[in-house]
């Protein structure tokens, strides 16, 4: 199992040679198949760091200036739009003109 650690930069040797271990993708110190690892429950995270809780952080509600713009939607709220003519979607023929975002 694994145990994320908080470690300050001051105490990395220290806990290096205790046996932690350091994840350069996450940027986080950790200890892992160790049975006992009250050697490193000074650095255990408390239940309220989000910088080592494996769950993300929750996402706020969009504004109300979001939901009610008619301005181009990314993500969860893209809906595409169907095609009125053949043309290539990066060419605006004059079929398509009064729909296109740009000239």
């Amino acid at each position: 199992m694994r145990l994320n650690l908080k470690v300050p930069f001051a105490e990395k040797d220290e806990a290096k040679k205790l046996g932690a271990r350091w994840d350069a993708a996450r940027k986080i110190w950790y200890v892992e198949g160790k049975d006992d690892v009250t050697a490193f429950s000074r650095w255990s995270p408390t239940p309220h760091d989000a910088s080592t809780s494996a769950t993300p952080a929750p996402k706020r509600a969009p504004s109300k200036a979001q939901s009610t713009s008619s301005g181009v939607q990314i993500g969860s709220r893209y809906v595409e739009s169907p095609r009125i003519c053949d043309c290539a979607p990066w060419d605006v023929c004059d079929i398509c003109r009064a729909t296109a975002l740009s000239s």
